[in-house]
């Protein structure tokens, strides 16, 4: 049985059901779960095949990130004008996913799981946007992070380029992916049904892939309500709002996580309260025009005991992964939106990255907190940097005064997969090369440019 001791750390932040934060700590992990947190002193007689000196650190439960596209955003970074209507750009992003290949998928996802680890993040789930899913499969296993994984299907006309299919055949999809990959990695995978929106699935699809998830005891996720014009768009289909009509199907349930949630009512909020579903938010991309701190109402929904937790979404459209940074945003969005200093208080959004984020994808008997018995899933940052001193207040520090260069080791499954800010599994030089050829390739293939502000020459 291999064992690995964390020895010393200066602050371990627990968010256990006492939201402890052990100062002069160690932590003993064996194989892949934590066997015990404790006081220096308590642990100092045990040994370790590992010991990871932790002086000057601060541990934390590994991020969960619960919106991230993974496998094509990073091909092409940073490629569109600011000012593009968002289904024109959503239309551009399809259409540059449907052309990549399943090699190009491996690289562009191992390269976004990379600067995932590296920030942080040590479970992501992916909204059903991994094509080739064996390709994303291999970079998953590869890096060691644990993930949500599926198709998203569609079976509805929609403008943003999504592959219609017969519903017969989106079923059946569902059915396949999940029955393949769920538990897949030793656990590490699991599966889930992604219906893209409600906006372009119909009833039949939505109720069958519903079904099908609870059968298999997993989750149902799906882009719900971004923006005002989605919301509308959805009444002016069914004739009422997306969550109201969610719950009259019987959808709307514990096992469901819906992203983005930005356009939606109060009856929409009691709604989800009263039947136990989650919310992801994403705010890095809510605030670049959705109207995050208009319409949104995730302190309404957190005081109604909704589970919310963090997404990223894509590297092309909110450009970071860093988790600290969503932690800061959901912090002062609505402080400033309310100019109420109550909202959100950073003890809010670290659990919203953390245990919130494990319950919102069924896995919080698993991760999300420092806690025997859980899987070793754990942060250490380095404390001895500038932005960390002085340090009094370490969920302070955090979420209002650091961001991710200050992660110093990462593991995930009690491996270590970043060490010295070091992924330990791929040479990063030669991937961000291998992902910039092919980004370039993929815009000749589509033939997809821009003219930007300024001139490159």
């Amino acid at each position: 049985m291999a064992t690995t001791k964390i020895n010393g750390a200066s602050w371990i932040v627990t968010v256990d059901s006492k939201r402890r934060v052990i100062r002069n700590a160690s932590i003993l992990i064996e194989d892949s779960l934590i066997k015990a947190v404790d006081k220096v002193e308590n642990l100092a007689s045990e040994q370790a095949d590992i010991v990871i000196d932790a002086q000057n650190k601060l541990v934390t439960p590994g991020f969960v990130n619960n919106h991230m596209h993974i496998s094509y955003a990073h091909a092409v970074r940073g490629i569109f004008p600011d000012d593009l209507p968002l289904q024109t750009y959503l239309g551009y992003v399809f259409k540059l996913q449907s052309v990549m290949k399943p090699e190009e998928e491996y690289y562009t996802s191992l390269l976004a799981i990379t600067e995932l680890l590296k920030n942080g993040c040590t479970c992501l789930l992916d909204p059903g946007t991994i094509t080739s899913i064996d390709s994303g499969v291999k970079a998953i296993r590869e890096s060691g992070i644990r993930a949500v994984i599926g198709r998203e299907v569609v079976d509805k006309p929609n403008p943003i380029n999504l592959h219609v299919m017969e519903t017969n055949e989106a079923i059946k999809i569902v059915e396949e992916v999940i029955r393949r990959y769920n538990g897949e990695l030793d656990g590490r995978i699991n599966a889930w049904a992604m219906p893209f929106s409600p906006n372009y699935c119909s009833d039949e699809l939505l109720l069958s892939v519903k079904e099908i998830a609870d059968r298999a005891g997993v989750g149902v996720t799906m882009h719900m309500s971004g923006n005002e014009d989605q919301a509308n768009s959805f009444r002016n289909q069914r004739g009422t709002s997306p969550v109201e009509y969610l719950a009259e199907k019987g959808i709307l349930d514990k096992n469901v996580l819906l992203a983005h949630a930005l356009a939606v009512n109060d009856r929409e909020v009691d709604l989800m309260a009263e039947k136990g579903a989650k919310v992801v938010h994403c705010p890095s991309a809510a605030v670049r025009g959705s109207g995050a701190t208009k319409l949104g109402k995730f302190p309404e929904m957190i005081d109604k005991g909704i589970c919310v937790s963090l997404g990223n979404d894509a590297a092309n459209s909110s450009y970071y992964l860093d988790p600290i940074r969503l932690m800061y945003l959901s912090a002062v969005l609505y402080k400033d939106a309310r100019q109420n200093r109550s909202m959100i208080p950073p003890e809010t959004a670290i659990e919203m990255c953390t245990i919130n984020g494990a319950s919102a994808l069924l896995l919080e008997q698993y991760t999300g907190s420092i806690e025997p018995g859980k899987k070793a899933d754990l942060v250490i940052f380095d404390t001895k940097r500038p932005e960390w001193r002085s340090l009094f207040n370490p969920i302070n520090n955090l979420v209002y005064s650091t961001d991710g260069r200050s992660v110093d080791t990462v593991l995930v499954d009690g491996k270590i997969v970043i060490k010295d800010q070091e992924a330990q599994y791929v040479n990063e030089d030669d991937l961000c090369d291998r992902v910039q050829r092919i980004g370039e390739e993929v815009l000749l293939r589509t033939g997809i440019s821009f003219k930007y502000r300024w001139t490159f020459e």
